[in-house]
């Protein structure tokens, strides 16, 4: 069963509720806290996000999990703070940037496995500008959001680009490489 889409009054709280946590996290090291009597049901279900920043265009910072385990509010607060200080690419976001960064947030469908017998046949079947793929093999994993399509609109390009953050050559392939697709409701 697919979630009900979340309205613009709720996408506008869950964008507050993610500049709120990351404010928090300069002040405290930690993220805010989510009172569940002060939101709606539709926030408390439980729901995987990403939270992604941008400074000036640029990444800043990305955090999110793939897979639902606490209320929506709770885990858009979480991935604020984690995006801004914890993501192991960036340093922590400093108090003169806070005001200027652009707050993306990515609510995420269940992961679905793909099935294929080879490169190719995956490549068919990914749907490009719609899916997020997780690719994992042994110990390598990786995820690109949906967004990511912008900037590799080819999904060749796309799959490569995967393999290289999951640790694996570009050009890598095996039999026991899986690969998930999920949707986004982005704003």
């Amino acid at each position: 069963m697919t979630p009900q889409a979340i309205d613009a009054y709720n996408r506008s709280r869950l964008t507050q509720l993610a500049s709120d946590s990351i404010s928090h996290g300069a002040h405290f090291d930690s993220a805010l806290m989510v009172n569940p009597k002060e939101w709606p049901a539709e926030l408390l279900q439980i729901r995987s996000s990403f939270v992604t920043l941008h400074l000036q265009g640029d990444l800043r910072g990305c955090i999110g999990s793939l897979h639902a385990a606490q209320p929506l509010a709770r885990d858009v607060a979480l991935h604020a703070f984690g995006a801004a200080f914890r993501d192991p690419r960036f340093h922590p976001v400093t108090g003169r940037e806070l005001d200027r960064l652009e707050i993306h947030i990515s609510v995420l469908s269940i992961p679905v496995p793909i099935q294929f017998s080879g490169e190719s046949e995956l490549l068919d079947l990914i749907r490009a500008g719609v899916d997020g793929l997780v690719l994992k093999e042994g110990a390598h994993r990786a995820t690109f959001l949906p967004d990511v399509w912008q900037k590799l609109p080819d999904p060749v390009q796309f799959l490569s680009q995967l393999k290289l953050k999951a640790g694996l050559p570009a050009n890598h392939w095996s039999d026991n490489l899986t690969v998930e697709r999920y949707i986004t409701e982005s704003w």
